[in-house]
């Protein structure tokens, strides 16, 4: 598999994951029973699989080590916080209120990690004001 086909395919489980975490989120702060549909607990897992494979996989190919590249290092970071932030929204918290905040927080982290690979500046959307 070339680079830019695993790009593609990478760029493509980012929306298809962002849009699914959005919707999943309207679901979880309007109660809704769509959350428990099999399909719905089990294509987010198949998405972000793909979507971190084709990233090691872009990186392997690149022989780029994240971590001595400052803007995969702060994606990585992003990505970290969004996991977090993002459980919390869709499980973990106890309360309507929490999980509202940490849904926001997710998609802000969501947004960062965007801006991140747009800009490939760790300042994300400063990179152009600064």
């Amino acid at each position: 598999m070339t680079y830019l086909l695993l790009k593609d395919l990478h760029v493509g489980c980012v929306v298809l994951s962002g849009a699914g975490f959005f919707l999943r989120g309207v679901w979880m702060l309007r109660q809704s029973p769509w959350l428990r549909r099999p399909a719905v607990r089990v294509v987010p897992h198949v998405v972000d699989t793909t979507l971190l494979a084709s990233a090691i996989a872009m990186a392997v190919i690149s022989a780029r080590n994240p971590f001595t590249t400052d803007w995969l290092t702060a994606k990585l970071i992003g990505l970290l916080i969004y996991i977090a932030c993002g459980t919390m929204a869709l499980k973990r918290a106890r309360t309507p209120a929490q999980r509202a905040a940490f849904f926001v927080a997710a998609l802000a982290a969501f947004a960062y990690i965007v801006s991140v690979a747009l800009t490939r500046s760790p300042l994300g959307p400063l990179a152009q004001v600064i």
